[in-house]
């Protein structure tokens, strides 16, 4: 069967450098983002009163992001000018990672056009990195829909990619939209997403659902638990915003 579902492969030998620099960029991403996280949550903290701040000069305040967005050109455009051999494209992919979580760490505030680290809005920079991490794992790992070394009919193979595309279509309708994108790779995450109840007001949901059901009741139940452990993954990761 062509279907894998989620096929694991990592090879760190000289001859795969592409997974390799993949798991740097990814690694060199959440580092950053966890570094620069820590660093504005301890600056925010009256009780380590030593660490640094930022700086700030009049109107003019420099966004880790612009140093973010530095980063991610000047390794993309090395690596497409000079090609590198080893080490200086590990190096450059380490580069661009550190770019990506610099940047991704304020993406609420290029969504928004303007300063709202600390406020509810974001929390959305929190989502940002979640799932750049998640898409970014199962590209690493090889979570591939269907294997290279897979034989069968075309028809087969249609029938397939059908399922995948399916799976991902049920899940989004049924609101879970990071279900249904990380399910183009692993179909396994959008079958769950496909056999859960849906979120309230969903496609699915505003269809399906009878306001007042049982079905309803308990999406709205299941819903709000999740949204609260969801909140508290956030403010344990990213910070509580200000009040």
């Amino acid at each position: 069967m062509p279907l894998a579902g989620i096929n694991i492969r990592i090879d760190l030998t000289p001859q795969n450098t592409r997974q390799l620099s993949a798991i740097l960029v990814l690694a060199g991403m959440m580092g950053a983002f966890l570094f620069i996280r820590t660093s504005a949550r301890l600056m925010r903290s009256p009780n380590v009163p030593w660490w640094p701040g930022s700086v700030t000069s009049g109107e003019l305040h420099v966004h880790h992001l612009v140093f973010g967005i530095i980063l991610m050109m000047l390794a993309g455009f090395l690596e497409f000018a000079i090609r590198p051999g080893d080490p200086w494209v590990e190096i450059l992919a380490a580069t661009f990672g550190i770019g990506a979580g610099l940047t991704l760490d304020e993406y609420a505030l290029w969504l928004h056009l303007k300063d709202v680290y600390w406020a509810e809005e974001g929390r959305k920079s929190v989502d940002a990195v979640v799932i750049a991490a998640l898409l970014g794992s199962l590209i690493v790992l090889g979570a591939v829909p269907l294997n290279k070394q897979s034989t069968g009919s075309v028809v087969t193979v249609v029938l397939a990619l059908g399922l995948v595309v399916l799976l991902a279509v049920l899940s989004a309708l049924k609101g879970k939209y990071l279900f249904a994108v990380a399910g183009m790779i692993a179909p396994v995450i959008s079958l769950v997403g496909a056999v859960r109840l849906a979120k309230p007001g969903s496609w699915w949901a505003r269809r399906r659902y009878p306001e007042g059901g049982h079905k309803a009741r308990r999406a709205d139940e299941r819903h709000e638990r999740g949204r609260a452990r969801y909140r508290r993954f956030q403010d344990l990761i990213g910070g509580a915003p200000s009040t």
